[in-house]
């Protein structure tokens, strides 16, 4: 792991076995209690296949192993610890959420960040704790999928999902092929979509001359190559500004972000939404009301943390460049020219800071379904779908985050894919990706699973129950065999 280092300490090892016996108390993982189901090649099919094990999946995952559907597999297509942004393309020091914050846990106080930091650095330690260390927010990932032994297959990646019969079936990079009755993707901030690429006269993402001097933000980019370099960013929000200042630190000369507006956005309005009953309730507001909220909350933008301006200010050859759009770029002989509307700039390197659009037809592995898929513009006037296009791409999801038929029938266990990712905001709200929404869209999601799984047995229930034997009687003097009991009990 670059950077991450699996903690061992006595406090550590105490708080382990402080959450296990927790977890013990809890009766935790409850017993499977979903009815086998078998596919035609009689072997036993998944309830469950969720796809991606950063801080969404994970939380999934165990939240329906404590929920006692236990036939599930976690698949992640990292390595183990990179898992998620977090060792990866996310390059600021520290998280933007606030560190009392909970999500993972659960609700077990034993597993909240805040025990686990408190392990290490104890009470005095964490009330002097600013915010929460990226790679400390990784680490603390790590620890909680070992406590509560949440199997992670790593290295695998879903490459396709049809419907088959009964089933969805789910093709792997491992080369299998397995059929599930759910399927979760849990694949990150672009997992219903891609990079949002900038759309310049001379410029192809796709062109290969782009490699080594024009990256995506969200790409793995070799910091180092860059020392020495004059950097153009087209950006000034969070993750641009953050690359800019990895660029720096690494050694580059000058980096240099750009951006349309006359200034930065002030106001993060997203603190306006992260309460428990914006949280609870969004998702089950009518669609008037959740189109007006999110359309503004996407237009309004956030700014980029302060910590990240600051870090920024205090580098020599850091600039902003507002008020100055891209009119083109193409690259040219060993760098980048850049036009804006001011100028004409050269760059060694540039680095693309536009994030990722939602749009369902860039999923490979949802090709079979994407076209059938219900998006917010389907259930808007045509006027308001072109006002806000950018909306309107996003997917009208159920109230289980799963996918909705535009035409009923058409495409078989659609309903039973369920999008725990970004493009679930304008539906639910910020619930599958920022921590302070993780409790309660990781919750809703599995207690919609768990809900769909029992009404498709329903009948087979309803038959145990009528079935079902306790002798309660038998140690005593008035315990009746039940071939001689009056009645139906």
């Amino acid at each position: 792991m670059d950077g991450v280092v699996e903690r061992h300490s006595a406090g550590l090892d105490a708080l382990e076995k402080i959450a296990r016996h927790d977890l013990a108390r809890l009766n935790y993982p409850a017993a499977n209690w979903v009815p086998e189901k078998t596919g035609p090649d009689g072997r036993r099919v998944l309830d469950v296949l969720v796809v991606g094990a950063g801080m969404c999946g994970q939380t999934v995952g165990w939240g329906l192993m404590r929920e006692g559907v236990r036939n599930i597999r976690v698949i992640e297509r990292n390595t183990h610890g990179h898992e998620g942004p977090w060792n990866t393309t996310a390059r600021m020091p520290i998280l933007r959420s606030p560190k009392h914050l909970t999500g993972p846990d659960l609700g077990v106080p034993s597993l909240t960040f805040r025990a686990w930091y408190e392990a290490q650095h104890g009470a005095e330690g964490w009330e002097t704790l600013y915010k929460i260390a990226r790679l400390d927010w990784l680490s603390y990932l790590l620890w909680v999928r070992k406590v509560v032994d949440l199997k992670v297959e790593n290295g695998v990646s879903l490459l396709k999902v049809e419907a088959a019969g009964d089933f969805l079936q789910a093709s792997l990079s491992t080369g299998e092929t397995v059929l599930t009755r759910k399927l979760v993707l849990a694949n990150g901030r672009d997992g219903s979509g891609g990079f949002r690429w900038p759309s310049l006269p001379s410029f192809d993402p796709e062109d290969p001359a782009r490699a080594g001097r024009v990256f995506h933000t969200l790409e793995d980019i070799d910091f180092d190559a860059l020392k020495g370099k004059r950097i153009g960013i087209l950006g000034v929000l969070a993750t641009a500004i953050d690359n800019a200042c990895t660029a720096l630190e690494a050694g580059a000369r000058e980096a240099i972000c750009y951006a349309r507006r006359p200034h930065l956005p002030q106001v993060n309005k997203s603190k306006g939404v992260s309460f428990p009953g914006f949280q609870r309730g969004q998702g089950m507001l009518d669609d008037d009301w959740r189109w007006k909220i999110y359309t503004y909350m996407l237009a309004a933008g956030s700014p980029p943390p302060h910590e990240s301006v600051l870090r920024a200010q205090k580098l020599p050859g850091f600039a902003f460049r507002f008020a100055e759009p891209w009119l083109d770029m193409r690259i040219e002989g060993d760098g980048v020219v850049v036009k804006t509307a001011r100028a004409t700039e050269r760059f060694d390197a540039v680095l693309i800071g536009t994030g990722f659009d939602v749009d369902l037809s860039r999923r490979p592995e949802l090709a079979s379904f994407a076209g059938n898929a219900t998006l917010w513009g389907d259930r808007r006037s045509a006027e308001e779908a072109q006002a806000n296009a950018e909306a309107a791409r996003y997917p009208y999801l159920g109230p289980g985050f799963e996918l909705v038929e535009k035409v009923p029938g058409r495409t078989p266990h659609m309903g039973d894919i369920h999008l725990f990712n970004w493009g679930s905001i304008l539906s639910h709200g910020a619930l599958a990706g920022d921590i302070p929404g993780l409790f309660v869209g990781s919750t809703r999601l599995v207690q919609a699973i768990s809900h769909a799984m029992f009404r498709a047995d329903i009948d087979r229930h309803v038959q145990n129950m009528f079935a079902q034997e306790d002798p309660e009687l038998a140690p005593t003097d008035y315990f009746v065999p039940r071939d001689k009991r009056s009645g139906t009990l």
